[in-house]
C-alpha cells in the first residue's frame, strides 16, 4: 500500500532562536538541538518524562464496486496487401516486352507483358483450314442427302406406276384377255419397285447420319480453332486487380512456360495484418471489433483496424488462433513486411477495487493471490480485517476480484503506517463512503 502523508506540518524545536542570521546554523544543529518536521496528524507529543504517545494511523479508503477492467493484449504481425495476385503465364513463348516494373501502379485490365505468339498464330491458322475443309465436307453430305431425296421420290412414282399396271392386268388376266403370267410379271415389278423406294429411303437416312456425323467433326474443330485463339489471347498478360507490382521475376528475352509466374501483384486499398491469438482471449473478440494498430515505420500514429477473419482452426501444439485484421490505406502509404503491434482491447466483469490496495508483493503481475485491508466500523474510527483475495485482470490502476471480495466492502487504498489484523484506523476526509 502507497503511505498516506498528511502535509500539515508542525515544526517543533527545543529552543528559540533570536535572531534570523542564526537560521542557517539552526539548519545545521537542527539534529542535534532537536529541530524536526512531523505530519501533523502523526505529530508526537512528549511526556515531561520524555514517553511518546501517537494516534491511531490514518487510511483512506475505497469502495468495491461491480465493473469491469479493460485490458489491451499487444500482438505483433506483418503488413501484407489486402489481396495479393501471382500473375503467370498461361501459353508458352518468349518474353518479348514488359511495360512495368517492381513498384508501378497499375490497372484492372491495363496489359503489362507480351509474349511471342508467332507459333501458336501458325496453329490458328491450321486449325481454321481445317474447320473450312469439314465444313466442306458437311456441304457434300447435305447435297448427297438432297440426292438421295430426290431417288426417293423417282422411286415412290415408279412403284405407284407398278401397282396401277399390276392391277391393270391383273383384271385383264381374270377377264382372259391376258395371259396369267404377263399378270404375274406386273406384281413382280411392283415387288421390285417398293424394294427400290425402300432402298432408296433408307439411303436418305445414311446420308443425313453423314451429315450429322460431319457436323460434330466440324463442332470440334471449331472448338480447337477457339482454344488456339484463346491461347494466342494469353500472350498478352493483363492486370487482373487495381493494385502495385510487388515483384518482377521474369525479364524480356526469357521463355515462359505455361504456370510461370511473370508479375506479382498486391492491392494496397487496405492492408492486412495477421497476428497469432491464445485460445484463452477468444471469447472476448469477434469479427468487426476495432483494435489499434502501431507501426514502427510511423511510431507517431496510431491506426485504427478491424478484425476481419478469426480462423476456426487453432494450432495444435501451442493453441493458437490466427486472426486477421484490415486497416485502411487510402493513401496508399502502408506497404507490404512492416512490423505491427496489434492491441486488442478486451474486458473482465466483476468486483473492482483500486490497484494500490493490494498488499505489495515481488512480482505482482503473476500473482494469483493478494492480500488487502478492509475495514470495519463507523467514522472517524473503525478496525481494520486482513483478507486474502483472488485477483484477476489489471489495467489503468485497477484490479479484479475474483473471490474474497464483496460489492459494497470499503478497502484501505492509503495508509499512514503499517497495519495489522484488528487495528484501530482513522479514516481519512478522502476516504469513500
Amino acid at each position: 500500500m502507497i503511505p498516506l502523508f498528511d502535509f500539515r506540518l508542525t515544526w517543533s524545536c527545543s529552543q528559540k532562536l533570536p535572531k534570523l542570521s542564526q537560521l542557517f546554523l539552526v539548519g545545521l544543529l537542527g539534529f542535534t538541538t532537536g529541530c524536526s518536521w512531523l505530519p501533523s496528524s502523526e505529530a508526537q507529543t512528549r511526556s515531561p518524562a520524555g514517553r511518546e504517545d501517537s494516534g491511531p494511523v490514518a487510511v483512506e479508503t475505497a469502495i468495491a464496486q461491480t465493473g469491469s477492467v479493460e485490458t489491451g493484449l499487444e500482438y505483433t504481425g506483418t503488413t501484407a496487401p489486402l489481396q495479393a495476385v501471382s500473375l503467370r503465364a498461361q501459353a508458352e513463348g518468349q518474353l518479348l516486352s514488359a511495360s512495368v516494373d517492381t513498384g508501378d501502379t497499375v490497372a484492372v485490365g491495363q496489359p503489362l507483358a507480351r509474349l511471342d505468339g508467332s507459333l501458336l498464330q501458325s496453329e490458328v491458322d491450321e486449325a481454321a483450314a481445317e474447320l473450312a475443309a469439314r465444313q466442306s465436307e458437311v456441304a457434300q453430305a447435305r447435297s448427297q442427302v438432297s440426292s438421295a431425296r430426290t431417288q426417293v421420290e423417282q422411286a415412290r412414282v415408279e412403284l405407284q406406276q407398278a401397282i396401277a399396271d399390276a392391277v391393270r392386268l391383273q383384271q385383264l388376266a381374270e377377264a382372259g384377255a391376258i395371259s396369267a403370267q404377263e399378270a404375274e410379271l406386273a406384281q413382280t415389278a411392283r415387288s421390285i419397285a417398293d424394294q427400290a423406294l425402300q432402298s432408296a429411303q433408307e439411303q436418305v437416312a445414311a446420308q443425313q447420319q453423314a451429315v450429322a456425323s460431319a457436323q460434330r467433326r466440324v463442332n470440334s474443330q471449331r472448338a480447337i480453332v477457339e482454344q488456339t485463339r484463346q491461347r494466342l489471347a494469353y500472350t498478352t498478360l493483363a492486370s487482373p486487380i487495381d493494385g502495385v507490382v510487388l515483384t518482377r521475376p521474369a525479364e524480356p528475352g526469357d521463355l515462359i512456360q505455361p504456370g510461370n509466374e511473370v508479375f506479382s501483384l498486391g492491392d494496397f486499398s487496405a492492408v492486412k495484418v495477421i497476428v497469432q491469438v491464445s485460445e484463452l482471449v477468444l471469447s472476448q473478440i469477434s469479427s468487426g471489433q476495432a483494435v489499434q494498430v502501431r507501426l514502427d515505420a510511423f511510431p507517431q500514429e496510431t491506426l485504427t483496424g478491424r478484425i476481419s477473419r478469426i480462423s476456426p482452426v487453432a494450432d495444435a501444439t501451442a493453441r493458437l488462433i490466427p486472426v486477421e485484421v484490415t486497416i485502411p490505406n487510402a493513401d496508399r502509404k502502408i506497404g507490404s513486411g512492416l512490423l505491427a503491434r496489434v492491441n486488442l482491447a478486451t474486458s473482465s466483469q466483476g468486483i473492482v477495487v483500486p490497484q494500490s490496495a493490494l498488499e505489495i508483493s515481488e512480482n505482482p503481475a503473476d500473482a494469483a493471490t493478494a492480500t488487502l485491508f478492509v475495514t470495519a466500523g463507523a467514522a472517524p474510527e473503525a478496525k481494520v480485517q486482513s483478507r486474502s483475495v483472488q485477483v484477476g485482470e489489471r489495467a489503468n490502476g485497477q484490479v479484479e476480484i475474483r473471490s474474497g471480495l464483496e460489492p459494497g466492502e470499503a478497502v484501505v487504498v492509503r495508509s499512514s503506517g503499517p497495519l495489522s489484523q484488528g487495528q484501530v484506523v482513522r479514516l481519512s476526509i478522502l476516504s469513500e463512503s
